[in-house]
C-alpha cells in the first residue's frame, strides 16, 4: 500500500488511515510544496476548508492547476467539499453560490444515479454537508449523485472523484465546526446545532459504511481510463 498525499488545512484522512495507508500531509496554503508528479504516492485526497475555490489567493490557484498533475497521470483522487470545488474548476465548470443564498450545513438528502448505484449499491439516504457553494458538472464527466439545494453532489472523471459532502467527518469536528461556525448555522436552509448531532445518531453509520465500500471500490480501480474531456491547462 503505497503513500497518499493530503492536501489542505483540515486534512485528517482518518478513513485511509484506518485501511493502513501512510499519509503525507500538505498544507499549500502555509507554503508547503506540491509534488510536480505522483510517482511514489498512491493517489491524493483533497480536504474541505473554509476558502472558496473562486478566491483570489496564489495557494488556492496554485492548488487547482495542481489537480491537473492526477488527472493526467490517470491516479486515484479525490475531492472533498473544497476539495471537489477545485477539481470541477480544474476540469473548466463553474463553482457560486445558491441563486436565493441557500446553504448546505448539517445532513441532506442525495440520491445516486444509475451510475452512482452502479459504483456503489448501498448510497446513504443523507449524507453531511458544510458548504455555501456548489458546482456545475464538468463536460465529459459522470454524475453520480444528486440534491435538492445544490443538484451536483458527485461526479467522476475517470478515477478522480468529486463529493460535495463530508463522509469522513468525526465527532469532534462536528463539535468543533458548529461552535467556531455557529454563526454559520443562521444562514438560509442550515440546520440547527441540536439537528447536527440528532440526525448524526440516524445516519452516520449509514454514511461511513458508504465511505467504505466507496474506498474499496475507488482503490480498486487504479486502471480506469478517463473520458474524452481532458483537465484544463
Amino acid at each position: 500500500m503505497g503513500c497518499w498525499l493530503l492536501n489542505h488545512a483540515q486534512s485528517n484522512g482518518n478513513a485511509l488511515r484506518a485501511l493502513g495507508h501512510p499519509l503525507d500531509i500538505r498544507r499549500p496554503r502555509f507554503d508547503d510544496p506540491l509534488p510536480e508528479t505522483l510517482e511514489g504516492f498512491a493517489g491524493a485526497v483533497i480536504f474541505g476548508g473554509p476558502p472558496s475555490a473562486n478566491d483570489p489567493d496564489a495557494y488556492i490557484r496554485r492548488e487547482i492547476d495542481w489537480i491537473a498533475v492526477p488527472l493526467k497521470e490517470q491516479k486515484p483522487f479525490l475531492g472533498i467539499c473544497l476539495g471537489a470545488q477545485m477539481m470541477a474548476r480544474q476540469l473548466g465548470a463553474n463553482v457560486r453560490e445558491h441563486a436565493e443564498g441557500h446553504v448546505e450545513i448539517g445532513y441532506y438528502p442525495i440520491r445516486p444515479t444509475e451510475a452512482g448505484r452502479a459504483l456503489c449499491a448501498d448510497w446513504p439516504d443523507h449524507v453531511y454537508q458544510w458548504h455555501k457553494e456548489g458546482f456545475e458538472l464538468p463536460a465529459g464527466c459522470e454524475l453520480l449523485a444528486e440534491g435538492d439545494c445544490f443538484p451536483v453532489q458527485a461526479f467522476r472523471h475517470g478515477n478522480a472523484y468529486a463529493v460535495q459532502f463530508h463522509p469522513d467527518v468525526t465527532y469532534l469536528q462536528m463539535h468543533r465546526w458548529t461552535t467556531k461556525g455557529h454563526s454559520r448555522l443562521e444562514a438560509p436552509n442550515a440546520r440547527s446545532r441540536a439537528e447536527h448531532f440528532a440526525q448524526r445518531a440516524v445516519y452516520d453509520a449509514t454514511e461511513r459504511a458508504w465511505l467504505k465500500a466507496f474506498m474499496n471500490h475507488w482503490l480498486a480501480g487504479r486502471a480506469v481510463q478517463a473520458p474524452a474531456a481532458q483537465a484544463a491547462e
